[in-house]
Order: C-alpha cells, then sequence, then structure tokens
C-alpha cells in the first residue's frame, strides 16, 4: 500500500499549500460542483436530495476517509449529479428512449462472491443477449460532444489496481468486460456500489426504511438509455446481474414482471469470507481504519437479511421461471451446466457459442481470477457462526 500511502501524504500537503482545494463532502457543494461543468440539477428531479444527505452525513460521520477517499467520495458522487442532469435533458429530448421494450430478461441473481460473474460473462457470449459493458455501468448515460467515458474507466482501473494490487485478484475485470449494473444503483444514490467501499451504516439504515420503487424505475430507464445510444435491436432479451436484487427482488420483478431467474448458489461461509474480503480490500484504500473484523460482521448480517428476503420472494412468486444453479455444478462441468440453463431458456447453445465459452474461460484463468486467498478467522468468522446466523434463511435453491 505504499503508494496509497503517497498518494495520501501528496493530497494532503496540496491541499494545505492551496494547490488543490480539499474537497467538501456537503450536499450543496457536491451540487455546485456539478452545476459548475454546466450540469446543473433538473428543477423536476427530487429523487436525489434526501439519499445524497443520508450518504454524506454518514460518510462524514462513520466512514472515517482519508484524502484519496474524500477524493474518491467527491468525484463519485459529483459524476451522479452530473449524470442525473443529463439524463433528464436527454429524456426531454428524446422522449421515445422511455418508449423502449424490455422483454423477458435473463436475470442472474446471487449474492456477491457466489459465482455470478462467471455465469453472467458466459451469457454475454451469446449475441442473441444484451449486456451491459464497465464502463456504461459506471457512466450510464452517453455524453453530448467527446465521450470520454471508457477512457476514464480504463484510467481508474489502473489508479484502484496501483493503490491496492490486491483488488485484481478479487474482481479481474475491463473497461468492455460483461459487469454486473451496480452503476445504475448508484445513479439513485442506492446500493452496495457506497456500502462496499464505505463504512456507513447509517446509510444502510436509511435504506432498509425507505420506500426505493423509484430506483427501479430509474433502472429501467438507464437500461433503455443504454440500449437507445447503443442502437441495440429492443427486442434482444437483457441479461442482468446484480447481487443488490437479493434485497430488493420484490420491487424488480415488479418492474419486470415477465423476467427469468437463474440463482446462483455457494457454501455460504465462502460467500461471507469472500465477500467480505472484497470490501475489507476496498475500503482499505480510502480508510487507514478500515477494520476487517467490521466487515465480517456488517457483510455476515446484509448476507443474511439477503438471502432471508429472496427466499420470501421467490417463494411467493411461482410464477416467475426460476432454476437453481449451484457453484460447485458449474466448477465439475460448466458446459453441462449451461445446457441445463439453456434448456430452461428455450434457447439452442450451439457448438460454435459453447467454444466462444469456452474461449472466454480460457482467458478467465489466465488472468488469475482463482488467485483470491483469504481466511475466514481474519475477518472475526468461522463456519459456525456463519450457520448459525444464517439458520432459517437458508435459500431453497442452495446444494
Amino acid at each position: 500500500m505504499l503508494i496509497r500511502d503517497f498518494a495520501n501524504r501528496s493530497l494532503s500537503a496540496a491541499w494545505s499549500a492551496g494547490v488543490l482545494p480539499e474537497p467538501r463532502l456537503d450536499p450543496d457543494a457536491l451540487v455546485q460542483a456539478a452545476a459548475d461543468s454546466g450540469d446543473p440539477p433538473d428543477p423536476a428531479d427530487h429523487h436525489w436530495r434526501e439519499p445524497l444527505a443520508a450518504l454524506v452525513s454518514s460518510l462524514n460521520q462513520n466512514a472515517d476517509l482519508n484524502p484519496v477517499g474524500r477524493s474518491m467520495a467527491w468525484g463519485q458522487l459529483v459524476r451522479v449529479l452530473r449524470d442525473r442532469s443529463r439524463a433528464h435533458r436527454l429524456w426531454r429530448e428524446h422522449p421515445e428512449i422511455l418508449q423502449r421494450p424490455i422483454p423477458a430478461p435473463v436475470v442472474v441473481l446471487g449474492h456477491m462472491r457466489s459465482g455470478t460473474t462467471r455465469l453472467h460473462r458466459l451469457l454475454a457470449c451469446d449475441d442473441r443477449l444484451i449486456h451491459n459493458r464497465l464502463w456504461e455501468v459506471i457512466s450510464p448515460v452517453p455524453r453530448a460532444r467527446r465521450d470520454w467515458r471508457r477512457a476514464e474507466v480504463w484510467a481508474g482501473l489502473r489508479v484502484v489496481g496501483m493503490l491496492n494490487p490486491a483488488l485484481n485478484a478479487i474482481h479481474p475485470t475491463k473497461p468492455d468486460a460483461a459487469e454486473e449494473e451496480f452503476g445504475l444503483f448508484s445513479f439513485s444514490l442506492h446500493g452496495a456500489q457506497f456500502e462496499a467501499q464505505w463504512r456507513t451504516p447509517a446509510f444502510s439504515e436509511y435504506w432498509q426504511s425507505t420506500d426505493r420503487r423509484f430506483v427501479y424505475r430509474e433502472y429501467r430507464k438507464l437500461l433503455q438509455t443504454i440500449g437507445w445510444a447503443r442502437g441495440d435491436d429492443a427486442a434482444r432479451p437483457w441479461v442482468l446481474k446484480a447481487p443488490q436484487l437479493m434485497e430488493d427482488l420484490d420491487l424488480f420483478l415488479d418492474e419486470f414482471p415477465d423476467a427469468r431467474l437463474i440463482c446462483l448458489n455457494r457454501d455460504l461461509d465462502r460467500v461471507v469470507g469472500s465477500t467480505a474480503s472484497l470490501v475489507w480490500n476496498q475500503m482499505r484504500i480510502q480508510s487507514d481504519s478500515a477494520c476487517p473484523k467490521w466487515a465480517g460482521a456488517e457483510w455476515l448480517r446484509k448476507t443474511q437479511r439477503r438471502e432471508r428476503l429472496s427466499r420470501a420472494v421467490r417463494a411467493s412468486r411461482p410464477d416467475v421461471p426460476q432454476i437453481d444453479v449451484s457453484f460447485s455444478a458449474m466448477d465439475r462441468d460448466w458446459a453441462c451446466e449451461m445446457q441445463r440453463i439453456y434448456r430452461f431458456l428455450g434457447m439452442e447453445l450451439d457448438q460454435k457459442l459453447l467454444r466462444r465459452m469456452a474461449a472466454y474461460r480460457s482467458a478467465a484463468e489466465r488472468s488469475g481470477f482463482r488467485n483470491h486467498r483469504y481466511r475466514l478467522g481474519d475477518f472475526g468468522l468461522d463456519r459456525t457462526a456463519i450457520a448459525r446466523a444464517m439458520g432459517d434463511a437458508r435459500s431453497p435453491c442452495l446444494d
């Protein structure tokens, strides 16, 4: 973490010397920064105000951000406000965007670290399905003039990889890689992209008691916007993936009632341990006091809650097509499992597509994604405690 320490010292010195302005994590200051770039908030758009205040308050009270963390938080939140302004302007100018259908999306449903990325990227090999790419997810609204979003994401990945190289093994990715829709939730100042970077328990509590229906209305609008900007055939189904859906599945199905669910599962001690490792490795970039045991306890709680909520929704919606797939079965014979999934979808899986999937698998192996190492004890966890905490929350789709 030598580069992170150097960056923190450099930023602190630059702020003290007045060479750079110190970012103020204050709602008014963030709104002003977005407006100064030519993207003032839309007067008709009000949904962001309360969650932004809740997030900024929790950042200032709980997160203990270092200079790198303050800078990263500032940059992300200003980008969200700019994207919201650009989106509302775009939707006024092109109302046809919000008329685009999104038929029968294929949803990879599962916890963080349960194998959802692997399955999602295998499905993304199929040209009959539409998927999001990382640079679109991080900043989903097209720019009017020069669109540098892909280059910005490439640079961001390089910076994060230098600040903590461990993340390269935990979640290898590239700007054009198929990616989950975490940024589409961040657009609404919601979701685990924030909670997995910063210690913000008050923000988490705020969302647990807040009406989140507008988040999924905006999620749909952003999918329509991405598809419109790319010129995709609106008749092609999306393949979607976001662990956030484990706690919001009812809201998602209200918005997409014809969705088809592919439910991914992994032993929950592996899920919780690997998630805690990912979260802690992200948090320690932005806070010098990031605590691995806090990450373990918090994500055990969140995983238990997500498991319980998703189980209840799945049981209450037998009308929704669902198939269960285990992490271990994908490890044993991924091609056989993909054949089973394609039969569920009513789609042919031919040899040409299987070869494309095999090529992705080979490239993923070379990327080092299996090099993630962690110990449950480092996060204050053990198998017995995790099993006890989960109890009846275990999903019916677990092995």
